[in-house]
């Protein structure tokens, strides 16, 4: 009995972090909820009957296990945006590849532990559009005892930007896929979940109640659907700490510049006279395409503020301010201290090049006959049958084949002149990739039909962003350019219009057989067919790398499988996804 209490001592000296890290459980219930905005009522999909949904509050190395029970008509998942799902691949969310979707009166346990990550990241449905109204915070504290690497904030306030559509948005996103054209904007931002009173509605908005002298790190997440945002608060700078969960040098800015499915982490010091200052988040669109121009307008009102007190308003940059972008973007750096390095892949294995364009596809039920579609690399996806998962877990042939391209077949000016043919190939195609090798993407946007921000995520890992610049990628000269030192760790990234951004990472999360994916936000197309690259990972053999279809977004999937500890987890897998739950699956790639 003594041995054994010494061993435990043993243990507990050894890795105290199996003390002191927690289980966290949450109840997600998924129900409908009618809704008041722009003065007009709508019923929405909601957690909780919250909007914006429930935030997840954890510290880093804690397990969180979240029941998600379906009470509406519709197929849901629930993605956890930025968790690295360490060896919880199942966990992970999108629709159709980790897992089936819960079905309606259905449930689903998702198990994942927060391994060595801190910081904000967000949660959000990975169906169609439901992520329009289906999302929330997930806050990640320091581990006990372990301090913010900047000062202390005396509180902390969840800030959530989005998108308001007064119509039914899968009445929206279904109309446009039948119709092939692109999607309504959206009728509003909203900070919060309100647009504000603006758009002729006497509606109020959030208000951000403050006492004077006190410093509040702001946790600002982008949970659009669509579109870049500014966000700026009147009389105020803020200092940048942290982007995706992860520490950056700070820096002071009168403006962020947010992406969809990204979060920023900042301090706002309360140091202005009392009263009551107006706070928005404006579109960014430096492409000549439609897009929802309304900012939402929220309030910061200090303590003691008088009830009729005028509010202090501010200049909110023009749509197009690519200058202010560049800016900020360029001012992002990583901490790259001691305790938290920038490991940025020096060495690379794998040398990818990515195209992402529009293409004209025939489309007999379509206006017109033809549809939108988009592709990597002239590559548009066709949705298997068999799940990809199940296909390679049991070696089924004919499933996908592993030529997709790792550069294009039949290079040209990107940001020039159009091919003059563009339709695209279709196929389930994949490209390998060794499990633990490094990896270099370069994400080329083009110009043809119209150049487009692209914003990109990456599933199950962080990814550094060793260069970014306009026009096409040099492949002789850019990449003297690149900063290997200390460059941004995210997990989600813009492309620039008409431009080009190199990432590298490396391939070393297997997990269990998950599914990880990187997303290109095409705005302007608003949920048009988009290509989709998928990687798989095989932890004893090799990454595969799929081209596909997605909706609204290009994909890169990392998929990792154990082939032997497994079977069970697979089995259940073995997926009753039939043809007509995979039918809706160009509308249900989300971020």
């Amino acid at each position: 009995m003594k041995s054994l209490i010494r061993a435990v001592i043993l243990v507990a000296l050894l890795f105290p972090v199996l003390v002191v890290a927690r289980v966290r459980h949450y109840k997600f219930s998924v129900v409908m909820m009618n809704c008041t905005r722009l003065c007009s009522t709508k019923p929405i999909l909601t957690v909780n009957g919250q909007f914006p949904g429930p935030t997840i509050y954890a510290r880093e190395d804690d397990t969180v296990v979240v029941r998600v029970i379906n009470h509406v008509n519709y197929n849901v998942t629930i993605h956890w945006h930025g968790v690295r799902q360490l060896l919880t691949g199942w966990a992970d969310g999108p629709a159709y590849i980790t897992q089936c979707p819960i079905q309606p009166g259905q449930n689903y346990i998702y198990n994942f532990t927060l391994s060595g990550q801190r910081g904000t990241l967000l949660w959000h449905a990975h169906v169609s559009w439901l992520r329009a109204v289906l999302h929330g915070a997930i806050v990640i504290l320091p581990k006990r005892g372990v301090s913010y690497p900047f000062p202390k904030p005396d509180k902390e306030r969840v800030i959530i930007l989005g998108e308001w559509w007064k119509s039914d948005v899968e009445a929206v996103v279904n109309e446009a896929t039948q119709l092939g054209l692109p999607p309504n904007v959206s009728d509003a931002h909203t900070i919060n979940g309100h647009p504000g009173p603006t758009h002729n509605c006497s509606q109020g908005g959030f208000t951000l109640h403050v006492e004077n002298k006190k410093t509040y790190l702001l946790r600002i997440i982008n949970a659009a659907l669509n579109d870049e945002l500014f966000f700026k608060i009147a009389g105020h700078n803020l200092t940048v700490v942290e982007a995706d969960a992860i520490y950056t040098k700070p820096f002071k800015t009168s403006t962020i510049i947010i992406a969809p499915g990204q979060t920023t982490n900042a301090l706002l010091t309360t140091n202005q006279k009392i009263g009551k200052y107006l706070i928005f988040a404006s579109p960014f669109m430096d492409a000549p395409i439609p897009v929802d121009e309304k900012a939402a307008i929220a309030t910061l009102r200090y303590r003691g503020t008088a009830v009729n007190s005028p509010p202090i308003v501010t200049h909110i940059p023009p749509l197009n301010a690519t200058d202010v972008e560049f800016s900020f973007l360029d001012s992002l750096r990583s901490l790259n201290s001691k305790k938290y390095p920038a490991k940025v892949p020096l060495h690379i294995d794998h040398s990818l090049f990515f195209y992402m364009a529009i293409g004209i596809n025939s489309c007999a039920t379509c206006l017109n006959g033809t549809q939108f579609v988009a592709d990597i690399n002239n590559v548009s996806f066709v949705m298997p049958t068999t799940a990809l998962l199940q296909a390679h877990y049991y070696n089924i042939s004919g499933v996908f084949t592993d030529d997709f391209p790792e550069r294009p077949l039949m290079p040209f000016d990107y940001t020039g002149n159009p091919p003059s043919n563009l339709q695209t190939m279709s196929g389930t195609k994949v490209y390998r990739v060794s499990y633990n090798s490094t990896v270099q993407v370069v994400l080329q946007g083009t110009v043809f039909i119209s150049p487009e921000n692209h914003p990109a995520h990456l599933h199950g890992f962080n990814f550094f962003e060793v260069g970014r610049g306009e026009g096409n990628f040099d492949p002789e000269k850019d990449p003297k350019k690149f900063n290997l030192v200390d460059p941004i760790e995210r997990n989600t990234i813009a492309v620039p219009s008409g431009g080009w951004t190199a990432i590298r990472f490396r391939a070393d999360n297997p997990g269990k057989p998950p599914n990880w994916s990187v997303h290109s936000f095409l705005n302007y197309l608003r949920k048009l067919p988009f290509s989709t690259i998928k990687l798989f990972f095989s932890f004893v053999k090799s990454i595969y790398l799929f081209g596909s279809i997605g909706f609204p977004i290009t994909t890169i999937t990392l998929i990792a499988f154990l082939n032997r500890f497994y079977r069970k987890r697979v089995d259940r897998m073995k997926t009753h996804c039939t043809r007509v739950l995979l039918a809706p699956l160009i509308v249900i790639i989300g971020c």
